[in-house]
């Protein structure tokens, strides 16, 4: 009769101790935030570039230009109306 208190106390012991390793688990996942995976960078591309529009004087990446009469537009619109009559910096 001995052997099977103790075998009945050793196995409500484990489950004891295994339900409160269970709870202390789900406290510390309740307590620190979900990572968060940070989407995967694209292949690293050349630097650009950048050229100034004749008229209004934005700055723009050469691809985006629109080239016209020698010079470089931020658009087909600003390369109709033609440089600007002010000056830039």
């Amino acid at each position: 009769m001995g052997k099977f208190i103790f075998w009945a106390v050793l196995i409500v012991g484990g489950l004891l101790v295994g339900r409160v390793l269970a709870q202390h688990k789900a406290a510390v996942q309740r307590r620190t935030p979900p990572r968060v995976r940070k989407p995967e960078q694209p292949a690293t591309r050349e630097t650009e570039a950048m050229v100034r529009c004749a008229h209004c004087g934005i700055h723009l990446p050469r691809s985006e230009a629109v080239l016209s009469q020698g010079k470089t537009w931020c658009s087909t619109e600003h390369a109709r109306l033609g440089p600007a009559t002010r000056p830039h910096d």
